[in-house]
């Protein structure tokens, strides 16, 4: 409201120092969220949130259709639940009637908190200046940079992109568009679903999968100087279920993982019931509806007597 009564002037300055080259970032405000887990959260100034936009609708119009078609994270006409629907129909390809298909599932440690920004910067350089690539002027390049630079994780200075800038969420998808272009185009996987940091290879052939989880493993820590521990890593047969964002997948169903279950019977409440029925019909839920129609009926008629 302080900066919209003084629209034109504020509109006017931000854009007299963009043109001067003095355009500075200021601080965030720093709050937590908890949503199954603590998330800290960078809230930006208005005036550098407009500076955000700007570079998220540049940025997006280059690297858009250079983005493979199986990432899904903070993209139009993908989500969550089309990479759930991915992952299922590439099960139904790779093996069998029967899912006779192996799954590789990988998360890469604290991602957000993990982006070397140096190295950020020389992928946006590859594609902006290198060969074939688009011209961009200094001040463009400078404004990018600072945005960059604006904001340090717990893991040190040049490290990390904050969660609640618009830019974030395009910064991601280009960092780990490096990842997806090496599997794709040099490991030749023909499975593969990635949603932030989380991604699944599929394939009949268990020890080939082995030999990608080690090849990925590799690259992700020499080439974007990025974690994929060990334990966070698992091949199990599509046949045993696998847990992939927020969902159990099998060759035949998709059930609610008991970790949503749980959240959903506690928080159900007059505000949250149509956004958990809404989850519900993404998945095989006929049974679970109905225990979960039920608490909202027992919580509301205990609430009538209180």
């Amino acid at each position: 409201m302080d900066f919209e009564m003084h629209l034109e002037d504020n509109i006017f300055s931000l854009f007299e120092r963009l043109q001067a080259g003095l355009y500075k970032h200021s601080p965030y405000t720093h709050f937590q969220i908890f949503d199954n887990k603590k998330r800290d959260i960078y809230k930006a100034k208005i005036e550098d949130r407009i500076i955000h936009q700007v570079i998220y609708e540049y940025l997006l119009g280059i690297y858009e259709p250079l983005f493979i078609s199986d990432s899904y994270a903070s993209r139009i006409n993908k989500g969550q639940s089309k990479a759930v629907k991915s992952f299922r129909y590439f099960v139904k390809l790779a093996g069998d009637r029967g899912g006779n298909c192996y799954v590789l599932k990988c998360d890469i440690k604290k991602y957000f908190d993990s982006v070397d920004q140096v190295m950020l910067l020389n992928i946006l350089l590859k594609e902006l200046f290198g060969d074939g690539g688009k011209y961009v002027h200094e001040k463009v390049l400078k404004t990018i940079s600072e945005v960059i630079f604006s904001y340090n994780s717990k893991y040190g200075i040049g490290k990390g992109i904050p969660l609640g800038n618009v830019t974030s969420q395009i910064f991601a998808n280009i960092y780990l568009n490096e990842l997806d272009q090496y599997v794709k185009k040099e490991l030749r996987c023909r499975f593969y679903v990635r949603y932030n940091d989380d991604f699944v290879i599929i394939s009949r052939n268990a020890k080939w999968l082995e030999e990608i989880r080690q090849k990925v493993i590799i690259f992700t820590s020499q080439r974007l100087n990025l974690e994929i521990p060990f334990e966070k890593t698992s091949i199990r047969k599509v046949g045993w279920g696998t847990d992939f964002l927020g969902f159990t997948v099998l060759p035949n169903a998709m059930l609610l993982r008991n970790k949503t279950k749980n959240k959903i019977y506690r928080n159900i409440s007059n505000k949250s019931m149509d956004s958990y029925m809404g989850i519900l019909k993404q998945c095989n839920s006929h049974n679970l509806s109905k225990k979960v129609v039920y608490e909202y009926d027992r919580k509301n008629d205990a609430a009538k007597y209180c």
